[in-house]
């Protein structure tokens, strides 16, 4: 491979539930125009002019990529729930990415003699043409910093240390996720990540089910794992931005995901869009007979256990254990075993999305006891209908959008600002 060889080869090196919401979208908001911005909370990583003329390549040969006959197949066999309007669309070259006309990527030079610059990401289209590009586009972002401007690094014990991290996970009983495209140092980590996982998988062949899965699609198919994800908040914001109903914008986004999908394959809902404590007084069946349980993607996850426990416990009077909470956010596996034993504790299952810390897990090369940091990048929901999309989560590190449209909404819903020892964004992964 050469070094301007494309990187992304595929529309399924993404995650599941960027497909799913894909499918929901064409099914219901078709026309509906929208805008993403991207924003690096890492601001101290600048990028160098070789890394910006690379993503412009990059990002532009992504408008050659098809969703292959194989491919159609392949989804066809894992999601078959993904409803026939959608194959239709995707089949045939029916679907493309239009970088050209649908990506404004532009930087601003921080300082000339350092050769440093900071990234201006803006995607705009209908919503059915763009909710592709985050994935891969975060990714590619992740690599070219880490080719181009940070090399003090290498692939050295990257099998072994995932290799390690499952055997704990698995010797533990935890059940797990792999999670790690967004972020990811380059592609060739993820594969040998998942080499590493399926080691010790492959040696204790009795715990193999608590292996749950990639949200990648791609590394699933190539692997012979199952993908694994549901929705993201982008399909909740999106929904409340386009009704303009905040009030009711997690109820709303769940009966459109049920009217898409069906009552069997719902999976997990995310709590914190708006605020979990928002969200929980539409908890309600049946919705929450149908949900499998609940993502936790922000906020205290203790403290977050407990109100998911009481509310499905003491509020819905559910059997101890029935319910999961999947938890999301800046997983290690230290963390896993600690929220492992809170769900526990509190008559809760669990289950552990781990990104970053699979797949951005590194030390410097100069010094090998120091870690090599990640970037924290998101590219996120800007406006949908030409209403400002915004997120309240239950960290306002996490807060994002028209600081207007966050004011007006927050007292629409009595949102109380909240945080944790965690809070500082900039430094978490």
């Amino acid at each position: 491979m050469t070094l301007n060889d494309p990187v992304i080869l595929s529309l399924l090196d993404t995650d599941l539930y960027k497909l799913t919401m894909h499918a929901a979208v064409h099914m219901h908001f078709p026309s509906i125009q929208v805008s993403y911005k991207y924003n690096n909370r890492t601001e101290n990583f600048r990028f160098n002019k070789e890394a910006i003329l690379w993503l412009e390549k990059q990002f532009g040969a992504m408008g050659h990529l098809r969703f292959s006959l194989d491919e159609i197949e392949y989804l066809k066999n894992e999601v078959p729930y993904l409803p026939d309007s959608y194959w239709q669309y995707i089949s045939n070259n029916n679907f493309k990415l239009d970088p050209k006309n649908e990506v404004k990527f532009q930087f601003k030079c921080i300082d000339e003699d350092a050769d440093q610059y900071e990234l201006d990401i803006t995607i705009e289209g209908l919503w059915q043409d763009t909710i592709l590009y985050e994935i891969p586009m975060l990714a590619l972002i992740s690599e070219a910093y880490f080719k181009f401007v940070d090399t003090d690094w290498n692939y050295d014990l990257q099998i072994e240390n995932a290799y390690s991290k499952a055997v704990t996970l698995l010797e533990n009983d935890l059940s797990f996720i792999e999670f790690g495209t967004r972020r990811r140092r380059s592609k060739k980590t993820h594969d040998l990540v998942l080499q590493g996982i399926l080691k010790a998988v492959d040696e204790r062949k009795d715990k193999k089910d608590l292996f749950l899965g990639t949200s990648n699609i791609l590394m699933a198919k190539n692997y012979g794992l199952r993908p694994m994800g549901t929705v993201a908040h982008e399909w909740i914001m999106g929904i409340a931005s386009v009704t303009n109903d905040y009030r009711h914008a997690n109820e709303n986004a769940m009966n459109y995901w049920i009217k898409t999908f069906g009552w069997d394959h719902v999976g997990f809902a995310l709590t914190d869009t708006f605020g979990t404590d928002n969200f929980l007084k539409s908890f309600l069946p049946p919705y929450s007979d149908v949900y499998l349980g609940v993502r936790q993607d922000s906020g205290d996850p203790i403290e977050f256990t407990e109100k998911i426990s009481n509310h499905y416990l003491n509020v819905l009077n559910c059997p101890l254990y029935s319910k999961t909470i999947c938890y999301s956010d800046s997983l290690d596996v230290e963390k896993a075993l600690r929220y492992s034993k809170a769900a526990k504790l509190n008559g809760m299952a669990s289950c552990f999305g781990i990104g970053t810390n699979f797949t951005n897990d590194f030390t410097v090369k100069s010094a090998p006891d120091v870690k090599s940091q990640p970037l924290n990048i998101v590219i996120k929901l800007f406006k949908a209908n030409g209403n400002p999309a915004v997120k309240l989560s239950d960290n306002h590190g996490k807060n994002m959008g028209d600081p207007d449209k966050l004011r007006e909404v927050k007292a629409l819903l009595g949102y109380r600002e909240s945080s944790w020892e965690e809070v500082d964004e900039s430094n978490r992964w």
